[in-house]
């Protein structure tokens, strides 16, 4: 066996060793320590056989081996330092050094410069410079390694203050490209990750020639405390990046999908009330949101010391106890905040004072200070229940509320928001933490207000004036998923939360009860306008009497849109806002009309057929033709379709002269928020199915359908289909194509149907098990059925088919995707037209659970 091979066996062996150390609990620093040591070893040993210590060249490392530190499979990143120019004989000995290493499988980066390209390189590009800052000498001539080392820490190399600024504008670029609730974070690169712990220490080691973070508390730049919090924060960050590098057996820094829950089992997380991964994900975002905040004040600290701007910013008196310093609030006594009141009246200024954005560094030094120091909820202080009840009802009270979030004091105020604090859930719907989700609904209340916001939320601007308080919007929002992680339903133990919460801070009954039913019923009007039949007068009439007043309704509809937007950045779209509207209005309409008076059904049809007869006959359509064709035409097809789909079906069938071809069409302007798709054809068995592959392949989103038939037999549906981004489908070609697709495949009796997508990456990790339930149905003749399961490619058409199999006849359905959950929705009969029975029921019940459960098995495995 050949060198190369013997040292990638000795490498695989230790990491081994390392991995057996990891799992019996040693601590990390000694395993980063000790990796880094046996690589020096390595590479020093393959220095010297390959002849390079007889040449005057330094191997230095940098970075993070420079560092001392290497996880399993971290980047090795060598500097060759040389002067003068290299023999052939050197250049031919590195060249094999290097292959060496990289056919050992450590992950070289290597640069080989002269000490005057290293450091005007160096001068340039601050990332090189970082790089050189931790440089450490291997071998070599330690009077070459020595000159570089001076020179980088001379004043001419980088400055103090340059090198901050730097520093500080590559992290900002760096926060922009991601967020610390990331789904599926970069432990080293997000916000809160290991780079912004090696920010402060970059800006320590050049502002004070410190080489350890231990070394600030000397310089009384940090507090013994802060050292332990950001030791305690680096710890377990270390564990994570060392578990993730075990777990894929390569550099990854991605906590991907595929693999959090092995590396939560290496990490010692065991599934109990929660799931292994989700405790170990709790601990990561509330780790993440501790590391932000000590890096934030640090870095105000160090641009204090290194620009010491802190004259240049402007002062604005507010009371005795606070002034504004810039866009800061500070406080102007270290003790403030030794009584709990101060704590929260810190964030009443903030609501109060619009050009205050942040805390001040040192005042934000003594509110942390304050608020660990805490013994009970800050709640339980009735100056401070005052103080809050302030916030939540300034016009500007959500501002405040998101600087508490940021830096603890809601969860200080709060206990039970404590728990939520950094709780994820592991599926593909919840993008965010369940904290930083009702954070960003809050946000999104405050967006209905902007002017800006008007095209996006047209209702939700007009409605979030109207309401009598914002400010019990505001806590329906705060509490609608503050019981989530304890088990049992969330709405009502947070409804019960809400009622105590409100009570405790003096709000009437009438107003407790609000909150409560907002809180209980958050998930109402969503679950009614995507996964119900909304057309159904009855649905409407249901839906309108758990609702009450206009009211209430205006306080769920606000809820609602901001709660759907705050979830994930792709979960919104027109088709979503549309049919909350739809909704919102007809509802609007049964309160106001009194439910002593239900819709006329037969009048509502003579209504919308008048109204599409008076267009075609304006377009040239006869009126003769026009009512031969309707005749045809059962009454549930004009109160399931808009006049203008009406008369748009109408006039193309009417032109479509070859009866045994398909008609498809798709509209050209948007319908509810998407794209509609119609087809006309004799019915046929598996014409669902066959649809639905089609739109598969193509890559769409079916997210509503009505499925008609005349009374000839001739297939009236209608869907509403959108791209993957939620964006209606507009492009010509795009358009040409799904509907060329569609002609071919139903032009054949016999059609041949594309293959289905693999499943993706993201989807591999879930197992949704399969449920089918059948709900009461207030429509004669029909039945309703609700299904659940993993949201797998060709999902619909593979429903279609067992329908089929089980000569059922699907009416309607309306499509929801939840993250990797399908939640659909169908209405059926037999294919005598007649309402399921039990039988029938168990049997289509047994056909979906056993062919979807085998396909989720499959696409798991």
């Amino acid at each position: 066996m050949n060198t190369a091979l013997l040292a990638k066996q000795s490498l695989i062996e230790q990491n081994q060793t390392l991995l057996a150390r990891f799992k019996a609990k040693t601590p990390i620093e000694e395993l980063v320590t000790q990796r880094c040591q046996f690589v020096d070893s390595l590479v020093k040993q393959a220095w010297q056989q390959h002849g390079l210590d007889q040449y005057p060249i330094a191997l230095i490392a940098v970075g993070g081996y420079g560092r001392g530190e290497l996880h399993p499979h971290s980047d090795v990143d060598l500097l060759f330092l040389f002067e003068g120019e290299l023999s052939k004989a050197a250049e031919t000995a590195l060249s094999e050094f290097i292959a060496f290493l990289w056919d050992a499988s450590l992950e070289i980066g290597h640069s080989v410069r002269t000490l005057s390209d290293t450091l005007n390189l160096g001068r340039e590009d601050i990332t090189i410079a970082t790089n050189l800052l931790e440089a450490r000498l291997l071998s070599g001539p330690e009077t070459l390694f020595d000159q570089l080392y001076d020179a980088i820490r001379q004043s001419d190399f980088w400055t103090s203050s340059q090198f901050f600024i730097a520093k500080r504008d590559e992290q900002t670029a760096r926060h922009a490209k991601a967020s610390a609730f990331d789904l599926e974070p970069n432990i080293k690169s997000c916000p809160g990750g290991l780079r912004d712990i090696q920010t402060i220490a970059w800006v320590a080691m050049r502002h004070f020639g410190a080489s350890r973070l231990e070394e600030l508390v000397q310089y009384e730049f940090l507090e013994p405390s802060e050292l332990e919090e950001l030791l305690e924060c680096q710890h377990f960050l270390w564990k994570l990046r060392f578990a993730l590098h075990m777990a894929v057996g390569r550099d990854e820094n991605r906590l991907l999908f595929d693999v959090q829950r092995q590396v939560a089992e290496l990490m010692g997380y065991e599934d109990a009330t929660q799931l292994a991964v989700e405790q170990m994900m709790k601990r990561y975002y509330r780790t993440v949101r501790r590391v932000m905040e000590l890096n934030e004040m640090l870095l105000q600290l160090f641009k204090r010391a290194t620009l010491g701007q802190t004259k240049a910013l402007e002062i604005q008196a507010i009371d005795n106890n606070y002034q504004r310093r810039g866009a800061f609030i500070e406080a102007l006594r270290d003790d403030l905040f030794d009584s709990g009141e101060e704590i929260v009246r810190l964030f009443v200024h903030v609501a109060k004072n619009s050009n205050i954005k942040g805390i001040y560094a040192p005042t934000l030094r003594s509110l942390r200070r304050a608020r660990r120091a805490q013994q009970q909820p800050l709640q339980e202080n009735p100056q401070c229940r005052q103080a809050f009840m302030e916030i939540l009802k300034h016009p500007r009270g959500i501002a405040a509320l998101s600087l508490m979030h940021k830096h603890g004091v809601l969860s200080a105020y709060l206990p039970a928001w404590r728990n939520i604090e950094g709780q994820m859930q592991f599926d593909l719907f919840h993008a965010y933490t369940v904290d930083e989700h009702t954070h960003r609904l809050l946000l999104n209340i405050e967006r209905f207000s902007q002017p800006e916001q008007k095209e996006e939320f047209p209702l939700g601007s007009v409605l979030i004036n109207q309401l009598p308080k914002k400010g019990l919007l505001v806590l329906g929002a705060i509490f609608h998923d503050i019981a989530k992680g304890r088990g049992g339903d969330h709405s009502k133990l947070g409804s019960s939360d809400a009622l105590a919460f409100c009570k405790l801070h003096g709000l009437n009954d009438h107003d407790g009860r609000l909150v409560a039913w907002l809180v209980e019923n958050h998930l109402v009007m969503s679950v009614t306008a995507q996964r119900r039949d909304i057309s159904d007068p009855d649905v409407v009439a249901d839906f309108a009497s758990k609702v009450r007043d206009a009211v209430h309704l205006s306080y769920l509809y606000c809820l609602t849109v901001a709660d759907i937007c705050a979830t994930n950045e792709k979960t919104w779209n027109n088709w979503k806002g549309s049919l909350l509207r739809d909704l919102y209005f007809s509802t609007q309409r049964v309160l106001a009309r009194g439910k002593e008076k239900p819709v006329d059904i037969r009048a509502r049809v003579r209504e919308y057929q008048a109204k599409a007869k008076k267009e075609l006959l304006r377009r040239g359509v006869k009126e003769k033709e026009l009512d031969t064709l309707w005749q045809r035409f059962k009454a549930d097809y004009f109160l399931r379709h808009q006049p203008n789909q009406v008369a748009w079906h109408a006039e193309a069938i009417l032109k479509h002269k070859q009866l045994d071809e398909p008609l498809v069409l798709v509209s050209k302007h948007t319908t509810r928020g998407g794209t509609e798709l119609f087809v006309y054809c004799q019915d046929r068995p598996k014409l669902f199915a066959t649809v639905m592959a089609v739109l598969d392949n193509k890559n769409i989103n079916v997210h509503d359908a009505n499925i008609m038939t005349s009374k000839d037999n001739y297939a009236l549906d209608t869907f509403v289909i959108l791209e993957q981004d939620g964006a209606p489908v507009s492009q010509l070609s795009r358009i040409q194509s799904i509907r060329k697709a569609l002609e071919k495949a139903l032009a054949s009796d016999n059609p041949k149907l594309p293959r289905f997508r693999k499943l993706s990456r993201k989807m591999k990790p879930f197992n949704v098990p399969t449920q089918v339930s059948f709900l009461e149905s207030n429509r004669h003749g029909t039945s309703m059925m609700e299904l659940i399961a993993l949201d797998t490619p060709g999902l619909l058409a593979k429903v279609g088919d067992i329908f089929y199999r089980c000569n059922t006849t699907l009416l309607a359905a309306k499509i929801t995707t939840i993250g990797e959950r399908a939640e659909d929705f169908f209405i059926l009969q037999t294919n005598d037209g007649l309402q399921l029975n039990e039988t029938q029921e168990n049997t289509l019940k047994e056909a979906l659970i056993s062919a979807l459960s085998a396909i989720n098995t499959e696409s798991t495995n």
